[in-house]
């Protein structure tokens, strides 16, 4: 997982992410992964809209997200 992670970091791609909370619960996530750090990584989450740290093993699958949902004006 670690390495998907590096390789979504250095491409400076959007992920989405299926995660375990502390709590137990699963979550998935909209990420833009900024800097990893032994065994966490930090990444704007788009659902807090702010920066998140996040622990690798609880990262149950990564995705890249090929579009952007657009708003229609």
């Amino acid at each position: 997982m670690k390495e998907q992670l590096i390789k979504a970091m250095q491409r400076q791609q959007v992920v989405s992410m299926m995660y375990v909370a502390k709590s137990g619960a699963i979550t998935k996530r909209r990420v833009k992964i900024i800097k990893i750090v032994g065994d966490s990584f930090t990444a704007f989450c788009f659902k807090r809209q702010a920066k998140r740290t996040f622990i690798i093993n609880n990262v149950l699958a990564i995705l890249p997200v090929l579009h952007r949902k657009r708003e229609i004006i």
